[in-house]
């Protein structure tokens, strides 16, 4: 447990200071946002509406802080308290953060009047350093209760807390430093929890020290629950089902607001977004008696969730509703290129009004203004100029889904991410570096973070929107065994309802047939490799060349059996650029530090992505060159070599 928390728990409780709260029925709502990702413009968006396919443009920061106010004002009138969280992830995903690290979120993010936001794994992209200094130049409270800072020099005094307490008078709310501050109103209490496997997931977590979510929560909750505290709200980046597990598990979370799996909770199927498990599902504790209720907002800024919750007078949820509203620029076409042609007609247009304005899963919300003006005076301008010259357009939508649906539908960005590295590394110019010629290609659904839409595609598109982590690429022999192990060890772990889907596997070179045999479970069916004589299956005993970007090749984010391939010797070679010129870094093993975070021991010199003249998005060149060369006019390839056959 967080050393402050236990020290004032203690105390309250030596001193016999608990504060007594009164016994009371207690409404609260909460407004939710998670996932954002730097999304500070609004999204170019498919959407079906009466059955008809449209495009539109969903959310933005300017929007999200406009429905806020909504809400607010809302909660005024009807003298209501309300209160406004984060689920984590607000870093990395456009080029805004690729240009301006947390500085631009920081600043966006205190202008929304945000309560509390936990941290997500993305808060760790860059290091400890760049995300104290994010913790200690926002307004809100950062919160992690799982985290241990004690003996990180960066982050010890940096201002990250293990909840955050509100006292509650109608819509009027005051926080406060503790309990013995609390008078007769009633007081809510705040906390984080984040992911208890952060250095497997992310690559720069310093001397953390990340505890097991379960445990750290209930420790928690029972601390606060001492300390006099009846409501308990957990703002958590564990993902669906780690959160349904975690009410599951813990007596006295009254409500989970989660992030990390990107989960549009509610059925929007209809809508062309979707089917997701229900909104506000409540969740019995392990006591049998209280129930905990889970919510979850979307992604990429595009939705608020707004849920109420009522307790009984001993401070358990007897109610609890609400709903994800997706929020519209109002404006409707029948082509994404969104031409004054295919734009609805008036008579169309109004019907559409009427239609939305009945249906509480979508809403048109205009930007804020003031909000919107800033963003564009202060940053979009560099961001304009970042993106550089036109490599190819792109005809139609390519869409990018982490997990193939039931329907068959899949990324159709993932695998041209695939081809494009195989095809890079096997260039003649890249093979005088290597020395090799890779057979497959393997490609982690969470690297690749966009769809394309149609028109030019930009340099800036690829480096700093569809691929903006700067992996390098990496080169590795594993046996066929090995690739065997790897997929089934990722395709079961992403099949789980709410399950974490970025580490799904892509490919090329290779193709697979994958049946789900119980619900979240199952095996290969087939698996081949590519040759020069054609589809043949993979020897399980042979030795294949693989590449892929080295985070998923040092078996971060689940890839374990590259890490255990690894650990005593390997012959991977890792691709950056050192002063415009490709450099190879072999690579002798790997093992993990005394927190978990896997560390890369290199035969020479190490590979140093924040050195100067080195630049490690070779990933993104692999890309880029793939456009220009073999794909000008971008389009789906035919064969993914995915197949997965879901129950």
């Amino acid at each position: 447990m967080n050393k402050r928390l236990l020290t004032g728990a203690l105390a309250l409780l030596v001193s016999g200071c608990a504060s007594q709260q009164p016994d009371l029925p207690f409404t609260l709502t909460l407004a939710h946002i998670n996932d954002t990702h730097a999304h500070f413009d609004a999204s170019d968006a498919p959407i079906t509406l009466d059955g008809r396919p449209l495009y539109t443009r969903l959310g933005g920061h300017p929007r999200l802080l406009t429905q806020a106010n909504t809400l607010r004002e809302q909660a005024k009138q009807q003298q209501q308290p309300l209160l406004f969280v984060h689920g984590g992830d607000a870093w990395q995903g456009t080029g805004y953060f690729k240009l301006n690290q947390g500085a631009m979120n920081a600043d966006i993010l205190s202008r929304l009047g945000l309560d509390a936001m936990v941290l997500g794994n993305h808060e760790f992209d860059i290091s400890n350093q760049r995300l104290a200094q994010f913790i200690q130049s926002v307004n809100f409270p950062v919160l992690a209760t799982n985290i241990d800072t004690s003996t990180d020099p960066a982050l010890k005094d940096a201002g990250l807390l293990p909840y955050v307490l509100y006292s509650l008078d109608g819509n009027d709310k005051e926080r406060l430093e503790s309990m013995e501050d609390a008078g007769r109103d009633p007081v809510v209490a705040i906390i984080g929890l984040t992911l208890e496997n952060m250095p497997d997931i992310a690559p720069n977590t310093g001397k953390l020290v990340f505890e097991q979510e379960l445990k750290a929560a209930q420790s928690t909750v029972n601390a606060l629950r001492a300390q006099g505290v009846k409501h308990i709200v957990a703002v958590t980046h564990l993902g669906l089902e780690r959160d349904q597990r975690l009410a599951a598990g813990v007596n006295g979370i009254d409500v989970i607001v989660g992030g990390h799996s990107h989960s549009l909770l509610g059925d929007f199927s209809d809508l062309g977004m979707g089917k997701q498990p229900d909104y506000a599902r409540l969740v019995t504790n392990p006591d049998g008696r209280a129930k905990t209720c889970v919510v979850q907002a979307g992604q990429y800024a595009q939705a608020m969730g707004r849920v109420t919750v009522t307790f009984t007078k001993d401070g358990r949820v007897s109610r609890c509703e609400g709903n994800n509203t997706l929020l519209t620029d109002g404006l409707f076409y029948t082509d994404i290129r969104r031409t004054d042609a295919s734009r609805l007609n008036d008579d169309e247009q109004a019907a559409l009004n009427g239609r939305i304005a009945n249906d509480p899963r979508l809403a048109v919300v205009q930007e804020d203004k003031a909000l919107r003006e800033h963003i564009d005076a202060q940053y979009r301008p560099a961001l304009m100029a970042a993106y550089g010259k036109v490599i190819g357009h792109v005809p139609a939508t390519l869409t990018h889904r982490r997990l193939p649906a039931r329907d068959g539908t899949q990324s159709q960005v993932a695998p041209l991410v695939a081809a494009s590295q195989l095809y890079w590394i096997n260039t003649p110019q890249v093979q005088a570096v290597t020395g090799r010629k890779a057979d497959i290609a393997l490609v982690n659904a969470g690297s690749v973070r966009t769809s394309l839409e149609p028109g030019e595609l930009k340099e800036g598109n690829v480096s700093l929107e569809l691929l903006p982590f700067a992996n390098p690429l990496s080169v590795v022999s594993l046996t066929g065994r090995q690739i065997a192990a790897l997929l089934l060890e990722t395709i079961n772990a992403s099949l789980p309802e709410g399950a974490h889907t970025g580490r799904f596997p892509y490919v090329a070179g290779l193709r697979y047939e994958f049946n789900e045999t119980r619900k979240g479970a199952g095996f290969l069916r087939s698996l081949e490799v590519k040759t020069d004589a054609g589809w043949q299956r993979l020897d399980p005993n042979a030795s294949y060349t693989v590449v892929m970007n080295g985070y998923s090749a040092s078996g971060n984010d689940g890839w374990n059996t590259l890490y255990k391939a690894q650990r005593v010797l390997t012959d991977r070679t890792d691709l950056a650029w050192v002063n415009g010129q490709l450099t190879a870094f072999p690579v002798a093993r790997l093992d993990k530090a005394a927190g978990g975070a896997i560390q890369v021991h290199y035969i020479n010199q190490p590979l140093n992505c924040r050195a100067q003249g080195v630049k490690c998005n070779t990933d993104a060149s692999a890309f880029v060159e793939y456009v220009r060369d073999q794909q000008p006019l971008l389009t789906p390839l035919r064969e993914t070599g995915v197949t997965l056959n879901r129950l």
